[in-house]
């Protein structure tokens, strides 16, 4: 009896788990973007835009609360994580729209501060805000895999 309890127990999660593994993966992107986005701020000494602002909001209590649940197991972070991660991905969505002149710039909401089309906004030749919006899709992306192994 105590074996057939010990093996519907979800709190210990085999490490070769699909939804484990895409939880651990969701949370290295967000860390890796959380720490690059410093990297830019802190030591390239790059100014962020108001839009940067707002991803980083989205995304750096992603790094956290991801890397939280990794830690614990917690496959159930999906309901609360994904919508931070599709707001932040809607966000760089429009940023990247207005990067590529899609966007008139008379929408732009930097006014103040950095552009958000300026040529500084460029890592590796790839714009910012395009490398912010595939952080969030590949989130989002792992995150809705997490939601599909965990309703097993």
């Amino acid at each position: 009896m105590a074996e057939m309890v010990a093996s519907t127990d979800r709190t210990r999660i085999d490490p070769k788990d699909g939804p484990t593994l895409a939880l651990l993966a969701a949370w290295v992107v967000a860390l890796l973007a959380t720490l690059g986005v410093l990297f830019i701020g802190e030591i390239m000494g790059q100014q962020p835009c108001i839009l940067c602002w707002y991803q980083r909001a989205a995304m750096f209590p992603l790094a956290l609360i991801l890397g939280l649940a990794a830690w614990r197991g917690d496959l159930g972070i999906w309901r609360y994580a994904l919508p931070i991660a599709a707001a932040g991905m809607v966000t760089a969505a429009f940023h990247a729209l207005l990067y590529f002149g899609v966007i008139p710039e008379g929408i732009e909401p930097c006014g103040a501060g950095p552009s958000c089309i300026d040529a500084q906004m460029t890592i590796l030749g790839l714009p910012i805000p395009v490398l912010s919006f595939a952080a969030f899709l590949g989130i989002a992306d792992l995150l809705l895999r997490v939601r599909k192994g965990s309703q097993r």
